[in-house]
């Protein structure tokens, strides 16, 4: 099979059938019906059709056919994710807004990146984590299970277990223990 129909076959499996129901759905309000309606409609699409998937308005995922995602998975507003070199997130994960995770390093040839090509290398992110809004996940991290981490971070190692993360470059801060809440939703709240 020819890169052409390589990608022809591509575009018309994936590419063209995100943009297009995220084309249809984004002008929705980014409210728990319209997360709920956007993540159902895309997840026909994408390739191990996760179940309680939530997804917020202009996300961009690329090489989508690269992209595993688990269960009850919620990618926020503005993230961007390129999956070319392969990218796995386990069950309940939470994606915050504008986060940026690419599989891919670019390389340099006679002192020009375009001429440079690729370098895949795959990311993974363990179950129950968070990456907090604006944080970078390079290509070959493995996130580990139960992290934090934080706003603005750029990850370029691999991090353990039920830990929080800082920094850029990001580094382990401290243990992040539980501190489970009876509050799930607005309406667990009492107004006076």
């Amino acid at each position: 099979m020819s890169k052409l129909s390589k990608e022809l076959a591509y575009q018309m499996r994936y590419a063209l059938p995100f943009w297009s129901t995220s084309l249809a759905l984004n002008w929705l309000p980014d409210i728990s019906p319209s997360l709920k309606l956007r993540g159902f409609c895309l997840s026909l699409i994408l390739p191990n059709r996760p179940k309680n998937l939530l997804i917020g308005r202009d996300v961009t995922l690329l090489s989508i056919n690269r992209l595993k995602l688990g269960n009850n998975i919620y990618i926020a507003k503005g993230s961007w994710i390129n999956a070319i070199g392969g990218i796995e997130f386990e069950d309940e994960v939470v994606l915050a807004p504008y986060v940026v995770m690419s599989s891919s390093n670019h390389g340099f040839k006679e002192g020009s990146v375009q001429r440079g090509g690729a370098h895949p290398a795959p990311i993974k992110i363990g179950f129950g984590s968070w990456i907090a809004a604006h944080s970078v996940i390079a290509a070959g991290v493995t996130i580990g299970k139960g992290n934090l981490i934080a706003a603005n971070s750029v990850v370029t190692r691999d991090t353990l277990d039920n830990v929080v993360v800082a920094g850029a470059p990001a580094k382990e801060i401290k243990e992040r223990i539980d501190n489970p809440s009876t509050i799930t939703s607005k309406h667990d709240i009492e107004v006076n």
